[in-house]
């Protein structure tokens, strides 16, 4: 049981729930993918992007919800460190289905590669949590905007400021420290954004 479920919220907790839930990752990836697709390919882009997102964020809400059910996950954002080492994996395996359809039937080059950073940034935030809770709020988060600043330009990495506040609620909650905010932000930064860069 957290400490915020023990305590009556205050506006802060308020606005920091809003945040955390408002911006988790699945929001990040369902918004984010649809506007690279729509703003680089058009409708084509659309498809291709719904595709993505469905093995990226839906398929894997799913499968958390599936375990809050059971029983074996306490909540949507998978607190304790050790269940995500059974739902990291299955993420990992979930996106890189999406990642080998799509290069086999040729999608767009910048969803594809897009596809890949975010396989590419689990790999190390797995590694992390075996020791560690590291955000993946945060590396989402600060990977979306790498890699739209990349492929849409620069005035897209304008929305950093969103990874902080991110960040500060998942502090605020006591989901996470600065420390596991900040290195889950720069893992996402540097990974998503060079496996996205190399590979577009």
């Amino acid at each position: 049981m957290t400490t915020e479920a023990t305590t009556a919220p205050t506006s802060r907790t308020i606005w920091a729930r809003r945040v955390t839930d408002g911006v988790e990752p699945k929001n990040v990836i369902i918004a984010m993918l649809p506007l690279m697709g729509v703003v680089r390919y058009g409708w084509t882009g659309l498809g291709w992007a719904a595709f993505a997102a469905l093995f990226a964020a839906v398929i894997p809400t799913m499968f958390i919800q599936r375990g809050i059910r059971k029983g074996t996950l306490e909540d949507r954002h998978v607190g304790h460190r050790q269940r995500r080492l059974t739902v990291i994996p299955f993420i990992m395996g979930s996106v890189a289905t999406s990642f080998a359809v799509m290069l086999w039937l040729d999608a767009p080059a910048d969803l594809t590669a897009m596809v890949l950073a975010m396989f590419a940034s689990l790999v190390p935030i797995l590694v992390i949590t075996v020791w560690w809770k590291v955000s993946v709020h945060t590396a989402v988060a600060a990977g979306a905007v790498v890699c739209l600043g990349i492929a849409l330009g620069p005035l897209w990495l304008l929305l950093a400021p969103l990874v902080a506040a991110i960040g500060w609620s998942r502090v605020v909650l006591r989901d996470h420290t600065t420390a596991q905010t900040i290195v889950g932000a720069a893992v996402g930064a540097l990974t998503a954004g060079l496996a996205f860069w190399a590979a577009r």
